[in-house]
Protein backbone atom coordinates (compact mmCIF):
# COMPACT_ATOMS: atom_id res chain seq x y z
CA UNK A 1 0.00 0.00 0.00
CA UNK A 2 1.32 3.42 -0.93
CA UNK A 3 2.57 5.74 1.82
CA UNK A 4 -0.36 8.12 1.23
CA UNK A 5 -2.90 5.34 1.73
CA UNK A 6 -1.09 4.20 4.88
CA UNK A 7 -1.20 7.74 6.28
CA UNK A 8 -4.93 8.03 5.54
CA UNK A 9 -5.60 4.71 7.24
CA UNK A 10 -3.58 5.63 10.32
CA UNK A 11 -5.43 8.94 10.71
CA UNK A 12 -8.76 7.16 10.26
CA UNK A 13 -7.96 4.50 12.86
CA UNK A 14 -7.03 7.21 15.35
CA UNK A 15 -10.27 9.04 14.54
CA UNK A 16 -12.28 5.87 15.12
CA UNK A 17 -10.59 5.36 18.49
CA UNK A 18 -11.32 8.93 19.58
CA UNK A 19 -14.97 8.40 18.61
CA UNK A 20 -15.22 5.21 20.73
CA UNK A 21 -15.31 2.73 17.84
CA UNK A 22 -14.02 -0.69 18.90
CA UNK A 23 -12.31 -3.06 16.47
CA UNK A 24 -12.59 -6.25 18.54
CA UNK A 25 -11.89 -9.00 16.05
CA UNK A 26 -11.05 -7.22 12.82
CA UNK A 27 -8.87 -4.64 11.18
CA UNK A 28 -9.29 -2.30 8.23
CA UNK A 29 -6.80 -2.61 5.40
CA UNK A 30 -6.42 -1.84 1.71
CA UNK A 31 -7.76 -4.56 -0.60
CA UNK A 32 -6.97 -3.50 -4.15
CA UNK A 33 -7.76 -0.79 -6.67
CA UNK A 34 -11.18 -2.27 -7.46
CA UNK A 35 -12.42 -2.66 -3.87
CA UNK A 36 -10.47 0.03 -2.03
CA UNK A 37 -10.41 -0.58 1.73
CA UNK A 38 -12.06 -3.57 3.37
CA UNK A 39 -12.46 -5.26 6.75
CA UNK A 40 -10.41 -8.35 7.63
CA UNK A 41 -10.36 -10.73 10.58
CA UNK A 42 -7.53 -10.21 13.06
CA UNK A 43 -8.25 -12.52 16.00
CA UNK A 44 -10.95 -14.85 17.23
CA UNK A 45 -13.65 -13.39 19.46
CA UNK A 46 -15.84 -15.57 21.65
CA UNK A 47 -19.17 -13.85 21.02
CA UNK A 48 -18.59 -13.20 17.31
CA UNK A 49 -18.75 -9.40 17.68
CA UNK A 50 -16.09 -8.03 15.35
CA UNK A 51 -16.68 -4.28 15.29
CA UNK A 52 -18.80 -1.87 17.36
CA UNK A 53 -19.70 1.66 16.20
CA UNK A 54 -21.67 4.09 18.39
CA UNK A 55 -24.61 5.37 16.36
CA UNK A 56 -23.84 8.97 17.31
CA UNK A 57 -21.09 8.65 14.72
CA UNK A 58 -23.53 7.82 11.90
CA UNK A 59 -24.14 10.55 9.33
CA UNK A 60 -27.93 10.83 9.39
CA UNK A 61 -30.35 13.73 8.84
CA UNK A 62 -30.41 14.25 12.61
CA UNK A 63 -26.62 14.44 12.77
CA UNK A 64 -26.57 17.00 9.97
CA UNK A 65 -29.16 19.16 11.72
CA UNK A 66 -27.13 19.00 14.95
CA UNK A 67 -23.93 20.24 13.25
CA UNK A 68 -22.94 23.42 15.12
CA UNK A 69 -21.98 25.30 11.97
CA UNK A 70 -24.25 23.96 9.21
CA UNK A 71 -27.15 22.68 11.30
CA UNK A 72 -29.18 25.90 11.71
CA UNK A 73 -29.05 26.72 8.00
CA UNK A 74 -29.90 23.13 7.04
CA UNK A 75 -32.81 23.18 9.49
CA UNK A 76 -34.15 26.32 7.81
CA UNK A 77 -33.79 24.67 4.38
CA UNK A 78 -35.69 21.64 5.66
CA UNK A 79 -38.51 23.69 7.12
CA UNK A 80 -38.77 25.71 3.89
CA UNK A 81 -39.05 22.52 1.86
CA UNK A 82 -35.78 23.13 -0.04
CA UNK A 83 -34.30 19.80 1.07
CA UNK A 84 -35.42 16.44 2.40
CA UNK A 85 -33.66 13.67 4.30
CA UNK A 86 -31.55 12.08 1.56
CA UNK A 87 -30.77 15.37 -0.11
CA UNK A 88 -29.73 16.70 3.30
CA UNK A 89 -27.05 14.01 3.65
CA UNK A 90 -25.85 14.34 0.04
CA UNK A 91 -25.63 18.13 0.38
CA UNK A 92 -23.78 17.74 3.68
CA UNK A 93 -21.22 15.39 2.08
CA UNK A 94 -20.78 17.78 -0.85
CA UNK A 95 -19.99 20.67 1.48
CA UNK A 96 -18.10 18.82 4.20
CA UNK A 97 -15.54 17.52 1.75
CA UNK A 98 -14.72 21.12 0.77
CA UNK A 99 -14.28 22.39 4.35
CA UNK A 100 -10.64 22.87 5.35
CA UNK A 101 -11.09 21.91 8.99
CA UNK A 102 -13.88 19.34 8.81
CA UNK A 103 -14.13 17.07 11.83
CA UNK A 104 -15.03 14.30 9.37
CA UNK A 105 -11.85 14.69 7.30
CA UNK A 106 -10.15 11.41 8.42
CA UNK A 107 -13.28 9.50 7.35
CA UNK A 108 -13.90 11.44 4.12
CA UNK A 109 -10.26 10.97 3.09
CA UNK A 110 -10.74 7.21 3.26
CA UNK A 111 -13.68 7.19 0.87
CA UNK A 112 -13.20 6.41 -2.83
CA UNK A 113 -12.83 9.35 -5.21
CA UNK A 114 -14.04 7.57 -8.34
CA UNK A 115 -16.63 4.86 -8.89
CA UNK A 116 -17.37 2.04 -11.28
CA UNK A 117 -21.04 2.86 -11.81
CA UNK A 118 -22.12 4.16 -15.26
CA UNK A 119 -22.42 7.76 -14.03
CA UNK A 120 -18.62 7.79 -14.00
CA UNK A 121 -18.11 6.07 -17.36
CA UNK A 122 -16.38 7.80 -20.23
CA UNK A 123 -18.43 8.28 -23.39
CA UNK A 124 -16.74 5.28 -25.00
CA UNK A 125 -17.34 3.09 -21.97
CA UNK A 126 -20.99 4.09 -21.83
CA UNK A 127 -21.42 2.95 -25.43
CA UNK A 128 -20.68 -0.59 -24.21
CA UNK A 129 -24.08 -0.48 -22.50
CA UNK A 130 -26.00 0.56 -25.60
CA UNK A 131 -29.09 -1.58 -26.11
CA UNK A 132 -29.43 -2.32 -22.38
CA UNK A 133 -31.82 -0.76 -19.89
CA UNK A 134 -28.86 0.80 -18.08
CA UNK A 135 -27.78 2.87 -21.07
CA UNK A 136 -30.85 5.07 -21.26
CA UNK A 137 -31.32 5.09 -17.47
CA UNK A 138 -27.79 6.45 -17.02
CA UNK A 139 -28.32 9.17 -19.61
CA UNK A 140 -31.55 10.27 -17.93
CA UNK A 141 -30.11 10.22 -14.44
CA UNK A 142 -26.96 12.16 -15.28
CA UNK A 143 -29.01 14.82 -17.05
CA UNK A 144 -31.36 15.06 -14.08
CA UNK A 145 -28.50 15.30 -11.57
CA UNK A 146 -26.85 18.04 -13.64
CA UNK A 147 -30.10 20.02 -13.64
CA UNK A 148 -30.48 19.54 -9.89
CA UNK A 149 -26.94 20.79 -9.34
CA UNK A 150 -27.42 23.84 -11.55
CA UNK A 151 -30.84 24.73 -10.14
CA UNK A 152 -30.34 24.05 -6.44
CA UNK A 153 -27.20 22.36 -5.15
CA UNK A 154 -24.60 24.90 -6.26
CA UNK A 155 -26.32 27.83 -4.58
CA UNK A 156 -27.10 25.94 -1.38
CA UNK A 157 -23.56 24.53 -1.09
CA UNK A 158 -22.02 27.95 -1.73
CA UNK A 159 -24.23 29.42 1.01
CA UNK A 160 -23.09 26.76 3.49
CA UNK A 161 -19.41 27.14 2.62
CA UNK A 162 -19.69 30.89 3.19
CA UNK A 163 -20.68 30.11 6.79
CA UNK A 164 -17.37 28.26 7.13
CA UNK A 165 -15.43 31.29 5.93
CA UNK A 166 -14.71 29.78 2.52
CA UNK A 167 -16.86 31.78 0.10
CA UNK A 168 -14.15 31.46 -2.53
CA UNK A 169 -14.44 27.66 -2.62
CA UNK A 170 -16.18 26.63 -5.85
CA UNK A 171 -18.47 23.62 -5.69
CA UNK A 172 -18.42 21.64 -8.93
CA UNK A 173 -20.81 19.11 -10.39
CA UNK A 174 -18.13 16.45 -9.80
CA UNK A 175 -18.20 17.29 -6.07
CA UNK A 176 -21.96 16.71 -6.03
CA UNK A 177 -21.71 13.56 -8.15
CA UNK A 178 -19.14 12.21 -5.69
CA UNK A 179 -21.43 12.87 -2.72
CA UNK A 180 -24.41 11.31 -4.53
CA UNK A 181 -22.38 8.18 -5.30
CA UNK A 182 -21.04 7.94 -1.73
CA UNK A 183 -24.57 7.99 -0.36
CA UNK A 184 -25.98 5.41 -2.75
CA UNK A 185 -23.05 3.00 -2.43
CA UNK A 186 -22.71 3.17 1.36
CA UNK A 187 -26.03 4.16 2.96
CA UNK A 188 -27.71 1.74 5.36
CA UNK A 189 -31.22 1.85 6.78
CA UNK A 190 -30.61 2.08 10.52
CA UNK A 191 -33.20 1.29 13.22
CA UNK A 192 -33.18 4.02 15.88
CA UNK A 193 -35.39 4.48 18.95
CA UNK A 194 -37.74 7.32 18.06
CA UNK A 195 -36.46 9.59 20.81
CA UNK A 196 -32.93 9.40 19.43
CA UNK A 197 -33.78 10.32 15.85
CA UNK A 198 -35.09 13.87 16.02
CA UNK A 199 -34.90 15.08 19.60
CA UNK A 200 -34.90 18.79 18.83
CA UNK A 201 -37.21 19.09 15.85
CA UNK A 202 -40.85 20.05 15.88
CA UNK A 203 -43.53 17.39 15.50
CA UNK A 204 -44.32 18.82 12.08
CA UNK A 205 -40.92 17.64 10.83
CA UNK A 206 -40.32 14.55 12.97
CA UNK A 207 -40.87 12.15 10.11
CA UNK A 208 -38.37 13.47 7.59
CA UNK A 209 -36.95 9.99 7.26
CA UNK A 210 -40.16 8.99 5.49
CA UNK A 211 -39.83 11.56 2.73
CA UNK A 212 -37.94 10.22 -0.29
CA UNK A 213 -35.63 12.08 -2.65
CA UNK A 214 -36.88 10.52 -5.89
CA UNK A 215 -38.06 13.79 -7.43
CA UNK A 216 -35.04 15.85 -6.58
CA UNK A 217 -32.18 13.45 -7.30
CA UNK A 218 -33.75 11.08 -9.82
CA UNK A 219 -31.69 8.41 -8.12
CA UNK A 220 -33.37 5.04 -8.03
CA UNK A 221 -34.77 4.66 -4.54
CA UNK A 222 -38.15 3.22 -5.45
CA UNK A 223 -38.73 -0.14 -7.02
CA UNK A 224 -38.31 0.99 -10.60
CA UNK A 225 -36.88 3.76 -12.67
CA UNK A 226 -39.08 4.08 -15.72
CA UNK A 227 -38.00 5.62 -18.99
CA UNK A 228 -41.21 7.40 -19.85
CA UNK A 229 -40.31 7.66 -23.51
CA UNK A 230 -40.27 3.96 -24.17
CA UNK A 231 -41.74 2.37 -21.08
CA UNK A 232 -38.55 0.58 -20.05
CA UNK A 233 -38.00 0.08 -16.36
CA UNK A 234 -34.92 -0.60 -14.32
CA UNK A 235 -35.50 -2.63 -11.18
CA UNK A 236 -33.55 -1.26 -8.32
CA UNK A 237 -33.96 -1.89 -4.60
CA UNK A 238 -33.73 0.70 -1.86
CA UNK A 239 -30.54 1.12 0.16
CA UNK A 240 -32.20 -0.65 3.10
CA UNK A 241 -31.91 -3.87 1.12
CA UNK A 242 -28.14 -3.59 1.22
CA UNK A 243 -27.75 -5.77 4.30
CA UNK A 244 -30.02 -7.46 6.76
CA UNK A 245 -29.89 -5.36 9.91
CA UNK A 246 -31.81 -6.49 12.97
CA UNK A 247 -32.89 -4.50 16.00
CA UNK A 248 -31.87 -6.72 18.91
CA UNK A 249 -32.80 -4.39 21.76
CA UNK A 250 -34.70 -1.11 21.83
CA UNK A 251 -35.24 0.53 25.22
CA UNK A 252 -37.41 3.45 24.21
CA UNK A 253 -40.40 2.09 22.37
CA UNK A 254 -41.06 2.77 18.74
CA UNK A 255 -38.31 2.18 16.20
CA UNK A 256 -37.71 4.52 13.28
CA UNK A 257 -35.63 3.46 10.30
CA UNK A 258 -33.28 6.19 9.15
CA UNK A 259 -30.88 6.11 6.22
CA UNK A 260 -27.32 7.06 6.97
CA UNK A 261 -23.62 6.28 6.71
CA UNK A 262 -21.91 4.33 9.49
CA UNK A 263 -18.12 4.87 9.38
CA UNK A 264 -16.34 1.55 9.78
CA UNK A 265 -19.27 -0.74 9.03
CA UNK A 266 -19.49 0.76 5.54
CA UNK A 267 -16.06 -0.63 4.60
CA UNK A 268 -17.48 -4.15 4.39
CA UNK A 269 -17.52 -5.38 0.80
CA UNK A 270 -20.20 -7.59 -0.79
CA UNK A 271 -20.18 -11.34 -1.19
CA UNK A 272 -22.83 -13.88 -2.18
CA UNK A 273 -21.82 -15.87 0.91
CA UNK A 274 -21.30 -13.17 3.53
CA UNK A 275 -19.05 -13.75 6.53
CA UNK A 276 -20.94 -11.27 8.72
CA UNK A 277 -24.08 -9.22 9.18
CA UNK A 278 -24.84 -6.14 11.25
CA UNK A 279 -27.24 -5.62 14.12
CA UNK A 280 -28.17 -2.75 16.44
CA UNK A 281 -27.81 -2.86 20.20
CA UNK A 282 -30.17 -0.32 21.73
CA UNK A 283 -29.45 -0.98 25.42
CA UNK A 284 -25.81 -1.99 25.38
CA UNK A 285 -26.64 -5.40 26.83
CA UNK A 286 -24.88 -7.19 23.98
CA UNK A 287 -21.91 -4.95 23.17
CA UNK A 288 -21.61 -2.88 26.31
CA UNK A 289 -22.19 0.26 24.21
CA UNK A 290 -25.79 1.55 24.14
CA UNK A 291 -27.18 2.73 20.78
CA UNK A 292 -24.48 1.05 18.75
CA UNK A 293 -24.25 -0.92 15.52
CA UNK A 294 -22.08 -4.00 15.57
CA UNK A 295 -20.67 -6.39 13.02
CA UNK A 296 -21.50 -9.99 13.88
CA UNK A 297 -19.87 -13.11 12.49
CA UNK A 298 -22.34 -15.09 10.37
CA UNK A 299 -21.11 -18.41 11.71
CA UNK A 300 -18.08 -18.85 9.49
CA UNK A 301 -14.73 -19.66 11.06
CA UNK A 302 -12.93 -16.32 11.14
CA UNK A 303 -10.08 -17.44 13.39
CA UNK A 304 -7.78 -17.33 10.37
CA UNK A 305 -6.14 -13.91 10.33
CA UNK A 306 -6.42 -11.74 7.21
CA UNK A 307 -9.69 -13.32 6.00
CA UNK A 308 -11.90 -10.62 4.46
CA UNK A 309 -15.16 -10.04 6.30
CA UNK A 310 -17.94 -9.50 3.79
CA UNK A 311 -21.62 -8.70 4.08
CA UNK A 312 -24.46 -9.16 1.59
CA UNK A 313 -25.91 -6.17 -0.23
CA UNK A 314 -29.00 -8.25 -0.95
CA UNK A 315 -30.14 -10.50 -3.81
CA UNK A 316 -29.29 -8.09 -6.61
CA UNK A 317 -28.72 -8.76 -10.28
CA UNK A 318 -25.83 -7.26 -12.20
CA UNK A 319 -28.08 -4.46 -13.44
CA UNK A 320 -28.54 -3.24 -9.88
CA UNK A 321 -25.00 -3.94 -8.75
CA UNK A 322 -23.47 -2.06 -11.66
CA UNK A 323 -25.89 0.85 -11.45
CA UNK A 324 -25.65 1.39 -7.70
CA UNK A 325 -22.29 -0.01 -6.63
CA UNK A 326 -20.17 -0.16 -9.76
CA UNK A 327 -19.34 -3.87 -9.87
CA UNK A 328 -20.78 -7.08 -11.33
CA UNK A 329 -20.65 -10.79 -10.56
CA UNK A 330 -19.90 -13.39 -13.20
CA UNK A 331 -22.86 -15.77 -13.67
CA UNK A 332 -24.88 -13.85 -11.09
CA UNK A 333 -27.68 -16.16 -9.83
CA UNK A 334 -29.85 -13.11 -9.06
CA UNK A 335 -29.77 -11.65 -12.58
CA UNK A 336 -33.09 -10.65 -14.13
CA UNK A 337 -34.49 -9.55 -17.47
CA UNK A 338 -37.00 -6.74 -17.98
CA UNK A 339 -39.51 -7.16 -20.84
CA UNK A 340 -42.02 -4.44 -21.62
CA UNK A 341 -44.66 -3.43 -24.12
CA UNK A 342 -44.31 0.28 -25.03
CA UNK A 343 -47.27 2.23 -23.68
CA UNK A 344 -47.38 4.56 -26.67
CA UNK A 345 -47.57 1.61 -29.07
CA UNK A 346 -51.02 0.62 -27.77
CA UNK A 347 -52.47 3.70 -29.43
CA UNK A 348 -51.40 2.27 -32.78
CA UNK A 349 -53.12 -1.12 -32.45
CA UNK A 350 -56.66 -1.72 -33.77
CA UNK A 351 -59.46 -1.03 -31.24
CA UNK A 352 -57.03 0.70 -28.92
CA UNK A 353 -59.67 2.47 -26.83
CA UNK A 354 -61.66 -0.61 -25.71
CA UNK A 355 -58.38 -2.46 -25.17
CA UNK A 356 -57.09 0.33 -22.92
CA UNK A 357 -60.31 0.14 -20.92
CA UNK A 358 -59.93 -3.62 -20.57
CA UNK A 359 -56.30 -3.23 -19.49
CA UNK A 360 -57.34 -0.79 -16.80
CA UNK A 361 -60.14 -3.08 -15.62
CA UNK A 362 -57.68 -5.95 -15.22
CA UNK A 363 -54.94 -3.90 -13.59
CA UNK A 364 -52.71 -5.51 -16.18
CA UNK A 365 -48.96 -4.90 -16.24
CA UNK A 366 -47.22 -3.71 -19.40
CA UNK A 367 -43.82 -4.76 -18.15
CA UNK A 368 -42.52 -7.77 -16.29
CA UNK A 369 -39.43 -8.66 -14.35
CA UNK A 370 -38.06 -12.10 -15.16
CA UNK A 371 -35.56 -13.36 -12.54
CA UNK A 372 -33.19 -16.12 -13.59
CA UNK A 373 -34.68 -18.30 -10.85
CA UNK A 374 -37.96 -18.58 -12.82
CA UNK A 375 -36.22 -20.82 -15.32
CA UNK A 376 -35.92 -23.56 -12.68
CA UNK A 377 -39.62 -24.35 -13.10
CA UNK A 378 -39.81 -23.81 -16.85
CA UNK A 379 -39.73 -26.15 -19.84
CA UNK A 380 -35.92 -26.21 -19.94
CA UNK A 381 -34.59 -26.00 -16.36
CA UNK A 382 -30.81 -25.72 -16.05
CA UNK A 383 -30.87 -27.10 -12.53
CA UNK A 384 -33.15 -29.17 -10.33
CA UNK A 385 -36.74 -27.97 -10.95
CA UNK A 386 -38.36 -26.04 -8.13
CA UNK A 387 -41.59 -27.19 -6.55
CA UNK A 388 -44.61 -25.59 -8.18
CA UNK A 389 -45.99 -22.63 -6.32
CA UNK A 390 -49.60 -23.62 -5.63
CA UNK A 391 -50.73 -20.02 -5.27
CA UNK A 392 -49.40 -19.20 -8.75
CA UNK A 393 -51.00 -22.32 -10.18
CA UNK A 394 -54.35 -21.60 -8.60
CA UNK A 395 -54.27 -18.03 -9.88
CA UNK A 396 -53.80 -19.32 -13.40
CA UNK A 397 -56.41 -22.07 -13.08
CA UNK A 398 -59.13 -19.68 -11.95
CA UNK A 399 -58.88 -17.92 -15.29
CA UNK A 400 -59.57 -21.08 -17.26
CA UNK A 401 -62.76 -22.31 -15.62
CA UNK A 402 -65.56 -19.95 -16.55
CA UNK A 403 -67.72 -21.68 -19.12
CA UNK A 404 -65.57 -24.59 -20.14
CA UNK A 405 -65.32 -23.44 -23.76
CA UNK A 406 -61.59 -23.89 -23.56
CA UNK A 407 -59.65 -26.60 -21.78
CA UNK A 408 -57.05 -25.67 -19.22
CA UNK A 409 -53.65 -25.72 -20.99
CA UNK A 410 -51.40 -28.68 -20.31
CA UNK A 411 -48.47 -26.28 -19.99
CA UNK A 412 -50.01 -24.02 -17.33
CA UNK A 413 -47.64 -25.16 -14.56
CA UNK A 414 -44.58 -24.64 -16.74
CA UNK A 415 -45.23 -21.06 -17.85
CA UNK A 416 -42.55 -18.83 -16.32
CA UNK A 417 -44.12 -15.55 -17.42
CA UNK A 418 -46.26 -13.56 -14.93
CA UNK A 419 -50.00 -13.79 -15.46
CA UNK A 420 -50.40 -10.02 -15.03
CA UNK A 421 -48.17 -9.51 -18.06
CA UNK A 422 -49.69 -12.31 -20.14
CA UNK A 423 -53.22 -10.98 -19.66
CA UNK A 424 -52.04 -7.58 -20.88
CA UNK A 425 -50.55 -9.18 -23.99
CA UNK A 426 -53.76 -11.19 -24.60
CA UNK A 427 -55.72 -7.95 -24.51
CA UNK A 428 -53.38 -6.09 -26.87
CA UNK A 429 -53.23 -9.00 -29.33
CA UNK A 430 -57.01 -9.52 -29.59
CA UNK A 431 -58.54 -9.51 -33.06
CA UNK A 432 -61.71 -7.60 -33.96
CA UNK A 433 -64.00 -10.61 -33.53
CA UNK A 434 -62.41 -11.39 -30.16
CA UNK A 435 -62.96 -7.84 -28.89
CA UNK A 436 -66.67 -8.16 -29.70
CA UNK A 437 -66.81 -11.60 -28.07
CA UNK A 438 -65.32 -10.25 -24.85
CA UNK A 439 -67.85 -7.44 -24.85
CA UNK A 440 -70.68 -9.95 -25.37
CA UNK A 441 -69.48 -12.27 -22.61
CA UNK A 442 -69.19 -9.45 -20.10
CA UNK A 443 -72.61 -8.07 -21.07
CA UNK A 444 -74.18 -11.46 -20.40
CA UNK A 445 -72.49 -11.51 -17.04
CA UNK A 446 -73.35 -8.03 -15.74
CA UNK A 447 -76.48 -7.27 -17.79
CA UNK A 448 -77.06 -5.06 -20.81
CA UNK A 449 -77.78 -2.10 -18.56
CA UNK A 450 -74.49 -2.54 -16.74
CA UNK A 451 -76.05 -3.08 -13.32
CA UNK A 452 -72.57 -3.66 -11.93
CA UNK A 453 -68.96 -3.53 -13.03
CA UNK A 454 -67.30 -6.83 -13.93
CA UNK A 455 -64.55 -7.90 -11.56
CA UNK A 456 -60.89 -8.06 -12.54
CA UNK A 457 -61.04 -11.88 -12.60
CA UNK A 458 -64.18 -11.86 -14.74
CA UNK A 459 -62.57 -9.58 -17.33
CA UNK A 460 -59.47 -11.76 -17.47
CA UNK A 461 -61.58 -14.89 -17.84
CA UNK A 462 -63.64 -13.39 -20.66
CA UNK A 463 -60.50 -12.40 -22.53
CA UNK A 464 -59.03 -15.87 -22.06
CA UNK A 465 -62.21 -17.51 -23.36
CA UNK A 466 -62.28 -15.21 -26.37
CA UNK A 467 -58.70 -15.54 -27.55
CA UNK A 468 -56.64 -18.06 -25.55
CA UNK A 469 -52.86 -17.76 -25.33
CA UNK A 470 -51.53 -17.94 -28.89
CA UNK A 471 -51.80 -14.25 -29.70
CA UNK A 472 -50.23 -13.21 -26.40
CA UNK A 473 -47.37 -15.69 -26.69
CA UNK A 474 -46.68 -14.66 -30.29
CA UNK A 475 -46.52 -11.04 -29.13
CA UNK A 476 -44.23 -12.08 -26.29
CA UNK A 477 -41.91 -13.90 -28.71
CA UNK A 478 -41.80 -10.77 -30.87
CA UNK A 479 -40.98 -8.55 -27.86
CA UNK A 480 -38.16 -10.80 -26.67
CA UNK A 481 -36.77 -11.06 -30.20
CA UNK A 482 -36.83 -7.28 -30.41
CA UNK A 483 -34.97 -7.04 -27.11
CA UNK A 484 -32.31 -9.41 -28.42
CA UNK A 485 -31.89 -7.31 -31.54
CA UNK A 486 -31.39 -4.19 -29.39
CA UNK A 487 -28.82 -5.96 -27.23
CA UNK A 488 -26.87 -7.34 -30.18
CA UNK A 489 -26.92 -4.18 -32.26
CA UNK A 490 -23.43 -2.75 -32.07
CA UNK A 491 -22.00 -5.29 -29.61
CA UNK A 492 -22.63 -8.62 -31.34
CA UNK A 493 -23.81 -11.92 -29.94
CA UNK A 494 -23.53 -13.53 -26.54
CA UNK A 495 -20.73 -15.68 -27.94
CA UNK A 496 -18.74 -12.62 -29.06
CA UNK A 497 -19.03 -11.12 -25.58
CA UNK A 498 -17.84 -14.37 -24.02
CA UNK A 499 -14.89 -14.38 -26.42
CA UNK A 500 -13.96 -10.82 -25.45
CA UNK A 501 -14.04 -11.67 -21.76
CA UNK A 502 -11.97 -14.78 -22.28
CA UNK A 503 -9.26 -13.01 -24.21
CA UNK A 504 -9.11 -9.64 -22.54
CA UNK A 505 -7.43 -8.73 -19.28
CA UNK A 506 -8.24 -5.91 -16.94
CA UNK A 507 -5.88 -2.94 -16.89
CA UNK A 508 -6.11 -3.01 -13.12
CA UNK A 509 -4.73 -6.55 -12.88
CA UNK A 510 -1.60 -6.30 -15.01
CA UNK A 511 0.16 -8.94 -12.93
CA UNK A 512 -2.30 -11.49 -14.29
CA UNK A 513 -1.55 -10.70 -17.92
CA UNK A 514 0.41 -13.34 -19.82
CA UNK A 515 3.14 -11.83 -21.92
CA UNK A 516 4.46 -13.33 -25.13
CA UNK A 517 7.26 -12.60 -27.58
CA UNK A 518 10.65 -11.08 -26.86
CA UNK A 519 9.39 -7.53 -26.53
CA UNK A 520 7.03 -8.33 -23.65
CA UNK A 521 3.90 -7.21 -25.51
CA UNK A 522 0.56 -8.27 -24.11
CA UNK A 523 -0.94 -11.38 -25.66
CA UNK A 524 -4.40 -9.79 -25.63
CA UNK A 525 -5.54 -6.18 -25.56
CA UNK A 526 -6.07 -4.73 -22.09
CA UNK A 527 -9.56 -3.89 -20.96
CA UNK A 528 -10.66 -1.30 -18.43
CA UNK A 529 -12.62 -2.42 -15.41
CA UNK A 530 -15.66 -0.42 -16.55
CA UNK A 531 -15.67 -2.03 -19.98
CA UNK A 532 -15.23 -5.48 -18.47
CA UNK A 533 -18.19 -4.88 -16.11
CA UNK A 534 -20.32 -3.67 -19.01
CA UNK A 535 -19.59 -6.76 -21.09
CA UNK A 536 -20.30 -9.13 -18.19
CA UNK A 537 -23.63 -7.36 -17.61
CA UNK A 538 -24.74 -7.27 -21.26
CA UNK A 539 -23.63 -10.88 -21.86
CA UNK A 540 -25.84 -11.91 -18.93
CA UNK A 541 -28.74 -9.97 -20.44
CA UNK A 542 -28.26 -11.72 -23.79
CA UNK A 543 -28.07 -15.10 -22.07
CA UNK A 544 -31.31 -14.53 -20.18
CA UNK A 545 -33.00 -13.17 -23.31
CA UNK A 546 -32.03 -16.32 -25.21
CA UNK A 547 -33.31 -18.64 -22.47
CA UNK A 548 -36.61 -16.82 -21.94
CA UNK A 549 -37.11 -16.65 -25.72
CA UNK A 550 -36.75 -20.44 -25.84
CA UNK A 551 -39.41 -20.73 -23.10
CA UNK A 552 -41.80 -18.39 -24.94
CA UNK A 553 -41.36 -20.14 -28.30
CA UNK A 554 -42.03 -23.55 -26.79
CA UNK A 555 -45.12 -22.28 -24.95
CA UNK A 556 -46.37 -20.79 -28.23
CA UNK A 557 -45.99 -24.12 -30.02
CA UNK A 558 -47.94 -25.91 -27.29
CA UNK A 559 -50.68 -23.26 -27.25
CA UNK A 560 -51.17 -23.53 -31.00
CA UNK A 561 -51.20 -27.32 -30.93
CA UNK A 562 -53.89 -27.29 -28.21
CA UNK A 563 -56.02 -24.68 -29.93
CA UNK A 564 -55.24 -22.02 -27.38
Amino acid sequence: MAALEEAKLENFLQWLQVNEVELRGCKIKYCDSTKGFGIFSSNDVANGILLVVPLHLAITPTRVLQDPLLGPECRAMLEDGEVDDRFLIILFLTVERQRKNSSWKPYLDMLPTTFGNPLWFSDDELLELKGTTLYRATELQKKSLQSLFDDKVKNLATKLLALDGNPEREVTFENFLWANSIFWTRALNIPFPRSCVLPNISEEHDSINNRGLDASTNQISSEKLVNKENGKALQINKPESQVSGVVTTSPQGETIWVEGLVPGIDFCNHDLKPAATWEVDGTGSITGIPFSMYLLSAGQNLSQSEQEISISYGDKGNEELLYLYGFVINDNPDDFLMVHYPVDAIREVPFSEPKLQLLEAQKAELRCLLPRSLLKRGFFPHSAPEETNNEVTNARICNYSWSGLRKMPSYVNKLVFPEDFLTALRTIAMKESEVYKVSSLLEELVGSEGERQPSETEVRSAIWEACGDSGALQLLVDLINMKMMELEEGSGTEESDADLLEKAHSMENLDDCKRCGTNGSLQYPLMSRNRWSSIVYRRGQKQLTRMFLKEAEHALQLAMSEGN
